[in-house]
């Protein structure tokens, strides 16, 4: 198991070596897109346009080995452009058109500004790895990722996200602008061509499958299920928050914590991951009460307060 560790932490240092080539001065964002991949998540970038969202999924697709399909969503997208349709074929029988979502990572550009109908169109493929049409099911390859953007709430043309889409999102992460100096450094990066081209594999998607086996295998003690657990309590009891973490939330934070262990070298979980990954993990899914926002507080400012309240347990 050690010498795996170590394989996990070289291949992590590799990986995002190769990205941030193209993607500068976002590590600690690259690491935690890192990190739900292995966990086998979906990942939500909310940002503006033009700061490098799909950049750096093409970044990771490449080098991951990841068959890469892109959909601009927009208000005439309609669900079979994502999850394919049904054709006539010449023996007279339906023949499956594969849509969109049949690949290793699906880049759901600007999800936001798609109707409702054609965001849950995605629903079935993020949570059971599959789409089905005409009422036959069809797998999607594996490993299998949706790196979703959407704009900042109140762009033109854009509505909501349904929450039952939003507690699909293992992460909701955000970018922003450059520094300066990134900026600069962004832009000499350039001058030679595209940086993205330089980019090779690392691994195979075999080995990637092999290394999310490995990190869903990570060990967690008693003790530190029962903190996650009373984590995710504690935001149902909140009198700040009006619907508090789901139990798809405390699976998705173990997941992560799980990860977080193997990339800093461990095969097991310390109170420390889960309170790493915890605010990035549970803010998105949770709605506030009218008190709450009245007064200004924001999600990830609860949830900070609650990981000074919950005690967490001593490793011995």
């Amino acid at each position: 198991m050690q010498t795996k560790d170590r394989d996990v932490t070289l291949y992590a240092q590799q990986i995002l070596g190769q990205v941030r080539q193209v993607v500068v001065g976002k590590d600690p964002v690259l690491l935690w897109v890192l990190a739900a991949i292995l966990a086998r998540g979906h990942i939500l970038l909310e940002d503006i346009p033009g700061v490098g969202k799909t950049t750096m999924a093409l970044a990771f697709s490449r080098v991951l080995d990841l068959q890469y399909n892109r959909v601009q969503f927009t208000p005439d997208v309609l669900p079979s452009d994502v999850t394919g349709f049904s054709i006539p074929d010449p023996q007279g029988g339906m023949r499956y058109q594969p849509g969109a979502v049949l690949c290793n990572l699906f880049l759901a550009d600007e999800l936001n500004r798609a109707t409702s109908r054609t965001q849950s169109a995605l629903l079935e493929a993020m949570e059971e790895g599959q789409v089905t049409v005409d009422g036959v099911s069809h797998a999607l390859p594996q490993p299998f990722v949706v790196i979703a953007t959407q704009n900042p709430t109140g762009a033109a043309g854009t509505q909501l996200l349904p929450d039952s889409q939003m507690d699909r999102f293992m992460v909701r992460l955000s970018l922003g602008y450059p520094s300066p100096k990134d900026e600069a450094a962004m832009i000499l990066t350039r001058q030679g061509g595209n940086p993205l081209n330089t980019l090779s594999a690392l691994m195979t998607r075999e080995e990637l499958i092999s290394i999310q086996n490995l990190v869903e295998d990570t060990f967690l003690r008693d003790n530190v299920v029962q903190y996650i657990v009373a984590l995710s309590g504690a935001t149902r009891n909140s009198p700040d928050i009006l619907r508090g973490a789901s139990p798809r939330a405390t699976l998705s934070v173990t997941a992560m914590s799980k990860a977080v262990a193997r990339l800093r070298g461990r095969d097991y979980v310390i109170p420390g991951d889960v309170k790493e990954v915890f605010v990035h993990t549970v803010a998105h899914r949770l709605i506030l009460s009218p008190r709450a926002e009245a007064q200004g507080k924001t999600a990830e400012q609860i949830l900070q307060g609650l990981l000074e309240t919950v005690p967490a347990p001593r490793m011995r």
